[in-house]
């Protein structure tokens, strides 16, 4: 009997039970809308509030700051095309290995007017601070530079660079869909203004993202909404997962190459190897 093995973790993770579980009620019993002042919607209005109190608590950041999408692209472009337009005009650094929601944001904002510099990486797939210095101009507004890349795992020097942001008053995008709920992030530490991260990558549901932006950023929506969606979005399920990894019951599904012992919030917890590198 043939037995198929997943092996693809950092494309996507199956939805964890524990998850599926905190998600249940909200299908058919708190399906209020959480605009609504009745009591259907005020309970489910308590889920939204929790959800986005526990994601915010696991970045040890506060609640306002986090804004939940419908996925990692959507996250990406909101992220470097709001803090662009916010800025009018200007120049963008970024890096040649950007996910694509990054790199067509950017080229995007190209035809808009802006200008952008795509660094090189070196053979290991790694960002050189210094060249991300010599890039910097008088009227570079943002840097955006992922934390991991999830072909060849390398991660990338992103408190350098946010060092280097913070001295040059630049503001700062991080992608860390593939590392949110892996390695450690701390992003005060790492001088990262504003952070896309994704539910699927660790045992989420698809469909579930979100936007870590900081207090006083200055950002524009890139999406206009109907009244029922103004304010920050979210779900119960991103909650969950962000649940598990705090409290170390969920296991690595792949840490980014250079790590031995799991970096992970779940290694942390309890010391577990990570059940797969490289």
């Amino acid at each position: 009997m043939t037995r198929r093995v997943y092996l693809d973790h950092n494309a996507s993770t199956p939805v964890h039970p524990e998850v599926v579980a905190e998600m249940l009620p909200y299908f058919n019993e708190v399906f209020g809308n959480p605009s609504s002042v009745h009591g259907f919607g005020r309970a489910a209005r308590e889920g939204v509030d929790t959800a986005r109190e526990r994601i915010a608590r696991f970045l040890g950041v506060v609640p306002e700051e986090i804004v939940f999408t419908s996925g990692g692209t959507e996250s990406d472009n909101l992220g470097v095309k709001g803090l662009a337009l916010a800025r009018g005009r200007g120049h963008i650094i970024t890096s040649q290995i950007e996910h694509h929601a990054v790199l067509r944001t950017a080229q995007a904002l190209q035809a808009q007017g802006f200008d952008v510099t795509y660094l090189p990486v070196d053979q290991y797939g790694m960002v050189d601070p210094d060249h991300v210095k010599r890039a910097i101009r008088p009227d570079t507004i943002a840097i955006t530079i992922m934390h991991a890349n999830s072909e060849v795992g390398t991660v990338q020097p992103v408190a350098a660079i946010g060092a280097l942001a913070r001295e040059h008053g630049l503001v700062f995008h991080v992608d860390a869909v593939q590392t949110f709920g892996k390695i450690p992030i701390d992003v005060h530490a790492l001088g990262i203004d504003v952070m896309s991260f994704s539910s699927h990558k660790i045992y989420g549901p698809k469909g579930v993202a979100g936007l870590y932006i900081g207090r006083g950023t200055k950002m524009v929506a890139a999406n206009t909404s109907g009244a029922g969606a103004r304010g920050p979005r979210t779900c119960p399920a991103s909650s969950a997962s962000a649940r598990r990894w705090r409290s170390g019951r969920a296991r690595c599904p792949r840490k980014p190459s250079g790590h031995g012992r799991c970096a992970t919030a779940c290694g942390r917890a309890s010391g577990s190897e990570c059940p797969r590198s490289g």
